[in-house]
């Protein structure tokens, strides 16, 4: 029991942390929304996806890989060869990151023309390149805290991150009121970067403070970097950690960039439909900006449950306790069917008052009220699917992933030229119900082949 304690205060922490994060992080999306208005969060929303494929190339992977290879460090001690892994996994990460910055930045103008189809995103990602080799810093360290389960200090990073970033935004919105100045969404950019740098600056000096914890100071680069076999240590890990890292980088590079092509064709597919440039970025701001958001937020909720699911059904799966990853999944079942179905009747009755309220969007009041269907479904993929991984059914959840993001990409294409934004809310809809519907059904058949063995 006293080895389950770790688990469950972490998850515990990450859970208040990721609460306080979205409660943060929701207000402030209503003060961008009201600062900045539709279009201008349409804007900020585009540089989503370069965000997003930036991170997967450059950290993803690694920092799962880096959090299973240090793991072992809470049995044996083995400080020194953690914070090599640590160290590898770092300098790997980092010159990609740089890269990648560099990328970005030289080449802002063509990304913005010719990927995010709108030039105005350009100075935007200028801005945002600086702060790709800083996520990366606090990522790869957040990969170890959470392998040796230390997860105060991820918690501190994220919660770092967020209060940095939206009190920068609102001093900087603070003095260009008093000075006359007009606000633009690049000084929401700014604060991201700022809030970065933060997230950064609190990670290295928890890693700092580690090393001397374990190490004898005069030591510290002695045991890191000794002579040894440092050679072969360093091949040997450097080969663990990329056969791991590359195959999952892969994998969220393939989403990632299908949810651009979503996500960057959306505004596109609305002109389509008749709107004009800046109310398809209107309509698109709303939706990602204030509408999803809203919708989302009752699911760290079930995030949290996954983060501790996913440790306990593979612990119940290799001891042979068939019985105990049964219960998991109906259990999942029973709860997630009972929180959505709650967070649908909330949303329906309350839905088009909170955007006239929060967002002071009547189309935000639209949009929560169609998305509100949504919730039982989203919360019983996101367990099932912390499940199916616990059971080591990656690629098959990998595949569902694919199928439901293929799915809501037609709706894109084919329904949003026709029906407008309507198409794509239906998408949407559609698409976590067949995610839910084939997780569902292989957690089930796993479920009845244990019963009948």
């Amino acid at each position: 029991m006293h080895r389950k304690n770790p688990l469950l205060i972490g998850t515990i922490i990450l859970t208040v942390t990721g609460l306080l994060s979205r409660f943060i992080g929701f207000f402030y999306r209503i003060f961008l929304s009201q600062t900045f208005g539709a279009e201008g969060m349409g804007i900020y929303q585009l540089i989503s996806p370069v965000l997003a494929l930036s991170f997967s190339l450059t950290v993803s992977g690694m920092q799962t890989a880096i959090s299973k290879y240090v793991a072992s460090e809470t049995t044996t001690h083995d400080y020194k060869t953690s914070f090599r892994t640590l160290w590898i996994g770092f300098l790997i990460s980092m010159a990609l990151s740089f890269g990648c910055a560099a990328f970005i930045y030289q080449y802002s103008e063509w990304i913005a023309v010719t990927f995010l189809m709108e030039e105005r995103t350009a100075p935007l990602l200028r801005i945002i390149s600086l702060s790709i080799p800083m996520a990366t810093v606090h990522s790869c360290i957040n990969g170890y805290f959470y392998g040796i389960k230390k997860t105060a200090i991820p918690a501190l990073s994220q919660l770092s991150e967020q209060v940095v970033r939206v009190g920068s935004v609102y001093l900087i919105n603070h003095i260009c009121m008093q000075r006359h100045m007009t606000p633009t969404i690049s000084f929401a950019v700014v604060g991201l970067v700022i809030g970065e740098g933060a997230s950064m600056i609190v990670s290295l000096l928890a890693v700092i403070g580690r090393s001397f914890q374990v190490f004898d100071t005069p030591a510290l680069l002695g045991k890191i970097f000794g002579r040894g076999s440092l050679a072969s240590s360093y091949y040997q890990i450097t080969g663990k950690l990329l056969q791991l890292a590359v195959p999952l980088s892969l994998n969220r590079i393939i989403i990632n960039i299908l949810q651009s092509i979503e996500a960057i064709f959306i505004p596109n597919k609305l002109m389509a439909y008749g709107l004009n440039n800046a109310d398809a970025l209107g309509v698109y701001g709303v939706l990602t900006g204030m509408s999803l958001p809203l919708i989302l937020f009752p699911s760290a909720i079930t995030n949290s449950i996954s983060v501790l699911l996913l440790p306990i059904v593979s612990e119940a799966e290799a001891s042979g306790n068939q019985r105990a990853v049964t219960k998991a999944i109906m259990k999942s079942l029973k709860y997630c069917l009972l929180l959505g179905f709650g967070c649908t009747a909330i949303f329906l009755l309350c839905g088009r008052m909170a955007g006239r309220l929060l967002f002071k969007s009547e189309l935000a009041g639209s949009f929560i009220l169609t998305l509100s269907f949504i919730c039982p479904f989203l919360y019983i993929a996101s367990t099932l699917n912390s499940i199916l991984n616990g059971l080591g059914k990656t690629a098959l959840t990998f595949f569902y992933s694919i199928v439901s993001l293929l799915v809501r990409l037609l709706f894109v294409f084919f329904a949003i030229p026709v029906w407008g934004i309507k198409g794509y809310l239906w998408g949407m809809l559609a698409s976590q119900m067949v995610q839910t519907f084939l997780c569902t059904i292989s957690a089930l058949r796993i479920s009845w082949r244990m019963q009948a063995d």
